[in-house]
């Protein structure tokens, strides 16, 4: 994606990105014990030197509902956009609030929990309809095989939909998993989108080949790039510019790689 001398660089949208400063609490547990900060002027000087124009700042799971310097990072720039993490029983003027300082949806990370909520009782249904209410997105973070548990019941709250890290498939069954088969018909039906993001954690070869399904099965109008910088877990390991690289190695250059470096996240998160 880097721009020719001369020629104005692509427009690119990260869609999937964290912020933090250690010292912040943590919840019990958790997945990653970060001991370092990841400030926004920090991300932003990243962004800079990848010519990257907008952002969207993800509610890291270790802080669960301290959503408080992600909000913060946000609120003024218009070109940057956050989710939060909220418990189901958070009121609507809460809400309210949060829409206009930039929060623009609420991230599920259900891979921590070993047991998954009941979407179909009435606090869930409750604030699911709140989040559609404010035409936000529940961003959801779950392992493949289990996405089959939350999946019908949140398409049913008629909120839109966004899935983390390919779904997450099964490495030994791949696009066969049955969650990757779920997420694709719900992409089909139209409030459904997918990260392209994060392969490191799933194998990059994976990546590729999820992505190219994810292409051949149901476009690219649905697909969303996101470098899930600075790689919790994964810090010496990944770059941001592997990030790039990771998606642009089976997204032909043209209008497919706008879509998916750009367009798709702008319509979603800025319009």
């Amino acid at each position: 994606m880097s721009a020719v001398a001369g020629a104005a660089a692509p427009l690119m949208v990260d869609s999937h990105a964290h912020v933090w400063l250690k010292g912040m609490p943590l919840v019990s547990n958790p997945r990653h014990r970060l001991d370092y900060d990841f400030s926004i002027e920090k991300y932003l000087s990243v962004l800079a030197e990848h010519r990257v124009d907008y952002a969207v700042l993800a509610a890291a799971s270790p802080f669960g509902d301290y959503n408080d310097y992600t909000i913060a990072a946000v609120k003024g720039r218009p070109r940057m956009r956050a989710t939060v993490i909220l418990q189901p029983d958070v009121d609507q003027y809460t809400l309210a609030h949060m829409k206009r300082d930039g929060v623009v949806g609420v991230r599920l990370p259900f891979v921590n929990m070993p047991e998954l909520p009941d979407l179909t009782t009435f606090e869930y249904r409750r604030t699911l309809r709140r989040y559609a209410d404010l035409d936000w997105h529940v961003h959801l973070h779950l392992d493949g095989p289990r996405i089959a548990q939350v999946l019908p019941a949140l398409e049913a709250s008629g909120v839109k939909v966004v899935i983390d890290h390919f779904g997450r498939p099964d490495p030994q069954r791949g696009v066969n998993c049955e969650g990757f088969k779920l997420m694709l018909n719900a992409i089909e039906r139209g409030r459904t989108w997918v990260k392209v993001s994060a392969a490191y954690r799933l194998g990059e070869d994976l990546g590729a080949v999820y992505g190219r399904a994810l292409l051949q099965q149901v476009g690219p109008d649905r697909l969303l790039w996101a470098s899930d910088c600075p790689f919790a877990g994964f810090e010496g390991q990944m770059t941001y510019q592997r990030s790039i690289d990771a998606v642009t190695a089976w997204v032909p250059e043209g209008a497919l790689r706008h879509k998916i470096f750009a367009e798709n996240a702008l319509k979603l998160y800025f319009a």
